[in-house]
């Protein structure tokens, strides 16, 4: 039992896979979520399970002000950590709705200039959500593309990676792609199309990044997009506290899970293990750069 009565007991968490036989990067996670008090991890512990078992490496992604401020502040301190940051598509859709257009103009000014630190490598997450901004709201889907194009131009102006969140929007993300054009490292935030989407990603360039999502008994159509993608334009995530893997979907996620999700890739693609870590550790430094 931990000594604060406001955080979860450790022994809630679930435990920590088989180590990897080789380091890998978690390409997307919401580390910031170890701030609030009922989480089974503080930040440093969360870090040091995640190396524990291979997963050495973190992208920590901020989407909205305060957790963007957040970001650039432990990307200092953790040379473990990138960052990335940016406004999650629901929080331009709010920032409109409270504000109007000089909100998001104005929160959209403060992204960019927190991506100008070095250690912020990306732009994102950015896109569009269908899911929770339904058709009936006209603004609101207005405010997300319009905060979608912007992105999408702050990471051509600083050379940074855009990642891309797409929920139930496909069509609409590609269309803003081509008409803007997609920077030259475009990478698909736990990516959720069929084969045919990922085939056109892939063609286009851009980097699919897949989530414990891939574990799930119904995600057939998830597995056989995995196949259609070459193997250097694919990345691994958690996008924890999200999507934890079987079997423990449902629960918390976090970066030491990491190892479920690549060892589901590796027997999907019918290769070896370590094989598999190797190609995504060296497509993220090639995407990201160097940690350190």
């Amino acid at each position: 039992m931990t000594d604060d009565p406001g955080r979860t007991a450790r022994s809630d968490r679930p435990a920590p896979p088989e180590a990897l036989p080789a380091p890998v990067v978690d390409n997307h996670a919401h580390l910031d979520h170890t701030r609030r008090g009922d989480e089974p991890l503080t930040l440093e512990e969360a870090l040091a399970a995640a190396a524990a078992v291979g997963v050495t490496r973190v992208v920590q992604i901020g989407c909205e002000l305060d957790s963007a401020r957040w970001t650039v502040d432990v990307v200092d301190r953790h040379p473990q950590v990138l960052g990335g940051v940016a406004l999650h598509p629901t929080e331009a859709t709010q920032l409109v709705a409270d504000g109007g257009p000089a909100a998001l103009e104005a929160a959209l000014a403060e992204i960019e200039a927190l991506a100008a630190h070095p250690r912020i490598r990306v732009v994102g997450e950015t896109g569009l959500d269908h899911h929770w901004v339904g058709p009936d709201d006209v603004a609101g889907r207005a405010a997300q593309e319009t905060s979608f194009r912007a992105h999408i131009a702050m990471a051509k102006r600083l050379g940074r990676v855009l990642q891309i969140h797409d929920r139930d929007a496909h069509d609409d993300v590609l269309r803003v792609l081509a008409e803007e054009g997609a920077p030259e490292r475009t990478v698909f935030h736990c990516f959720s199309g069929d084969a045919a989407m990922a085939r056109f990603c892939a063609d286009q360039g851009w980097y699919l990044s897949f989530a414990g999502t891939l574990t799930f008994r119904n995600a057939g159509a998830l597995r056989e997009a995995l196949l259609a993608v070459p193997p250097g334009q694919v990345l691994v995530e958690t996008d924890a506290p999200y999507l934890a893997p079987v079997p423990h979907r449902g629960r918390p996620n976090a970066s030491y899970l990491v190892p479920l999700t690549v060892r589901c890739m590796a027997e999907v693609l019918g290769r070896d293990l370590g094989e598999v870590c190797a190609t995504l550790d060296a497509t993220s430094e090639r995407l990201y750069g160097p940690w350190t």
